[in-house]
């Protein structure tokens, strides 16, 4: 399945909630939700809300989560997949791990990125380091101990250098993230944490129930 490359914005509004897709953009007074908080379409305005199935309930937090991490179908199936091999721990909170040490989410939540797509683009175009050596692949799952940085030949670009310090020293890091603002480091400190993730325990439960039928 090919990546979605349409308006981020058309994706929170169909699933009626901030998903923060478009960074800064997302948490403020323009963001497309606040301004025509309905459904995209020609009959956004008027439709009523219908209520939805079961089915259509685990449909809906998939594609959620799925638009959150900027995942296609076939790596969020495989990682629910490997999630439900894993005995020792909860599916639930597997998933949540599992998503939120993607090499690009890490990215975006020490604050060099401001919105998940841009992390990836960073990762893709070999800008970011992990433990000093380049790294270029999105999905990449960092571990305890791990040092994730800018490389030091990127960091002269305007990107790093004037755009990324406007939002960079203000940025807080979940727990399990130590950044070093003055180095733009983060090392991983612990597991992640589920609860600081933003994903809803039913959205999650509801995407293993989809995955397990």
């Amino acid at each position: 399945m090919s990546r979605y490359t349409g308006p981020k914005e058309k994706i929170e509004r169909r699933l009626g909630e901030k998903l923060g897709l478009k960074g800064e953009r997302s948490a403020g007074p323009k963001a497309a939700i606040v301004r025509r908080p309905y459904p995209p379409g020609q009959h956004g305005p008027s439709r009523r809300p219908r209520k939805m199935s079961e089915f259509g309930m685990q449909l809906r937090s998939k594609q959620k989560v799925r638009a959150m991490y900027r995942l296609t179908e076939k790596p969020l199936k495989s990682l629910v997949k490997r999630a439900l091999e894993v005995k020792a721990t909860s599916p639930f909170i597997t998933v949540i791990r599992s998503l939120e040490s993607r090499l690009d989410n890490v990215v975006f939540r020490m604050g060099v990125a401001q919105s998940r797509d841009q992390a990836r683009q960073l990762v893709n175009h070999g800008h970011i380091t992990l433990n000093g050596t380049r790294a270029k692949t999105p999905s990449i799952t960092v571990r305890i101990g791990d040092v994730i940085g800018v490389r030091e030949k990127s960091k002269a670009l305007p990107y790093f250098s004037t755009l990324m310090p406007r939002w960079f020293p203000k940025t807080v890091a979940p727990s399990w993230l130590s950044v070093d603002h003055a180095a733009v480091t983060a090392t991983v400190k612990s597991e992640p944490v589920p609860e600081e993730s933003g994903v809803q325990t039913a959205d999650v439960q509801a995407i293993i129930e989809y995955y397990s039928r």
